[in-house]
């Protein structure tokens, strides 16, 4: 097997959200790969400097550098550390995680050729990334899903009598938090019986943001806080409808997991999720920024529990592709 030094942000002990880094390093080395993670280090310049000199104590044992890829300010990150990697004749394998990534390739043209034109690989977790890629030219590109134990997620169909809504992502503003909090007034000044509740940890401020909002608005919503994904998903069991409000997106795990457990889907219409969700199938998607689609919606689902049925079974059906049981061998077809 070989050694694998992975690039990222690895803060889930410091409160935040566990992301790829945290999940995929963890199954690599339970194939038998050797792994070193960078970094864990709260601040972000010294966050920085700790992913550059990883690179640099480890240049001659890594065969292979993963890099998480975002489309907010750890672009930057990406594109040190990938011209770290150039400098030292390091293969480099760009994971491309940002779904404003594509705006990325037209306002930072030279930076993104700097990294994703010399990389070994670009790694795209949908087609919407590769699409997206392949239109600026770079071909150098394969899509890899997010992988999730599928084993962990018990199937349970749901019936929606009283409305019970899930909200799972950290509480940023590009994902639209507040929304949740506009849909769950409107269903209540509808007269129906609904309840709201917010899973994550704060990213930038939004979650003290949306949580003065709802009290404004006097509307109650369960704000968890951050949650383990075992603990979010025993939680999952009470609620009967997902809800994702966000203006920008990839491939979230979070839609994933909800799909996986028989959650029906109901989300905006952006970025990778229609490459994810097939409207009508295996979820609905909606305008963003709309709380009039998602209500009428959600009491579609209310009232049509046969429908649901059906498409949460092909959403099942859909992401148990994303087993890592099948993900993990076109990763060992990339590291050989």
């Amino acid at each position: 097997m070989k050694n694998l030094l992975y690039i990222g942000n690895k803060l889930s002990q410091k409160g935040k959200t566990a992301t790829t880094i945290d999940t995929l390093s963890q199954a690599f080395i339970a194939e038998g790969y050797a792994v070193k993670t960078a970094s864990s280090k709260t601040n972000k310049i010294i966050r920085l400097l700790d992913m550059l000199l990883a690179i640099v104590k480890n240049r001659k044992w890594a065969n292979y550098v993963l890099i998480d890829t975002y489309s907010t300010q750890n672009f930057y990150y990406a594109y040190l550390c990938s011209q770290l990697c150039r400098f030292f004749n390091l293969k480099y394998l760009p994971i491309l995680h940002g779904g404003n990534l594509p705006n990325r390739l037209k306002n930072n043209p030279k930076l993104s050729k700097a990294i994703f034109n010399k990389a070994y690989l670009n790694i795209a977790p949908s087609a919407y990334i590769q699409s997206n890629f392949k239109d600026f030219g770079y071909n150098n590109i394969v899509i890899i899903p997010n992988a999730i134990a599928i084993e962990n997620y018990a199937f349970k169909h749901r019936k929606i009598e009283e409305i019970k809504l899930l909200w799972v992502r950290s509480f940023s503003e590009i994902y639209n938090p507040k929304l949740a909090v506009d849909i769950l007034k409107a269903l209540q000044d509808k007269g129906e019986i609904a309840s709201l509740t917010m899973v994550g940890p704060d990213n930038d401020g939004s979650l003290q943001n949306t949580q003065v909002y709802a009290k404004s608005l006097n509307v109650e919503v369960n704000f968890t806080g951050k949650l383990s994904k075992r603990s979010w998903i025993k939680l999952s069991q009470d609620y009967n409808i997902f809800i994702n409000t966000t203006n920008f997106d990839n491939m979230p795990v979070s839609i994933i997991e909800a799909m996986a457990l028989g959650l029906p889907v109901i989300s905006t219409n952006v970025g990778g999720l229609p490459f994810l969700i097939k409207n009508g199938e295996t979820g609905v998607l909606v305008k963003p920024n709309n709380v009039e689609a998602f209500v009428l919606e959600i009491l579609n689902f209310k009232e049509n529990y046969e429908a649901v049925k059906v498409i949460t079974k092909q959403a099942r059906n859909k992401v148990e592709t994303f087993s890592w049981t099948m993900v993990k061998e076109k990763w060992k077809s990339i590291l050989v």
